[in-house]
């Protein structure tokens, strides 16, 4: 019988009795406090998702609005898109700034996940060493933990670099295809050639895509950047 018992133990190690120490329960599992601390964190996580939606709404109807009107008429102005460049790019900075704050809220849950349900589910799995400090001095004094940079480069990725790309290929196509004037004069605003113009959109995109595919280290932990895909668990 001993000897069955230490074969199932060195198959399957105990979980860290100090996992969740103070408030996790051998017997009982978490308990309530940590309980209702991990639903409290899952909530705030949620609104703040929530937040940065609202956000990615109103870019991409501002996107729609802007297309509608440049393209309904063909006297309407061109740069009207090179305004809504601008004001999509006001929309990303609000969303980077919220982002960060949910980074606070998203990594307090993947904490909880990664070091207490996930080790609770199966004892093979690994806890990270002193994840309860780090969390603790969280609590304490709470911080953003990336940068914005990091934080613009992640909603680049994610939503406005596809967004900046429609309003540059539509305003490229406005200039050449939905004008009596040739390229680039037609790309005029103003008193500035249309090279200008043309060399300040080209550079303001490239710009873009450095800042969101420029090599780093991520800091915002547990994001879905990974493919584990059915078939591939399957194989």
């Amino acid at each position: 019988m001993a000897d069955s018992e230490r074969s199932e133990s060195s198959e399957n190690p105990p979980v860290d009795p100090r996992v969740g120490e103070g408030l996790l329960d051998v017997d009982m599992g978490p308990s309530s406090a940590l309980a209702h601390l991990y639903r409290g964190e899952v909530h705030r996580m949620k609104l703040w998702r929530e937040r940065l939606d609202k956000t990615t709404n109103w870019a991409v109807i501002v996107l729609a609005a802007l297309l509608t009107f440049t393209f309904t008429n063909q006297t309407n102005p061109h740069y009207v898109l090179l305004i809504g460049n601008a004001a999509v790019a006001l929309f990303l900075v609000v969303e980077s700034r919220r982002y960060r704050a949910y980074d606070i809220w998203r990594s307090r849950v993947r904490h909880l996940q990664q070091n207490v349900w996930a080790p609770g589910l199966d004892p093979r799995c690994d806890v990270t060493d002193e994840w309860r400090t780090e969390l603790a001095d969280d609590y304490a004094h709470p911080t953003m933990k990336i940068t914005a940079e990091e934080a613009i480069a992640h909603r680049l990725r994610r939503v406005y670099l596809p967004l900046f790309a429609i309003l540059n290929g539509a305003w490229l196509l406005r200039v050449t295809s939905f004008t009596e004037t040739n390229w680039p004069a037609s790309a005029a605003v103003g008193m500035i050639p249309g090279a200008v113009v043309t060399a300040a959109v080209l550079l303001a995109f490239a710009a873009a895509c450095g800042v969101a595919f420029r090599p780093r280290v991520w800091h915002a932990t547990g994001e879905l950047r990974d493919e584990r895909l059915r078939k591939e668990r399957e194989d």
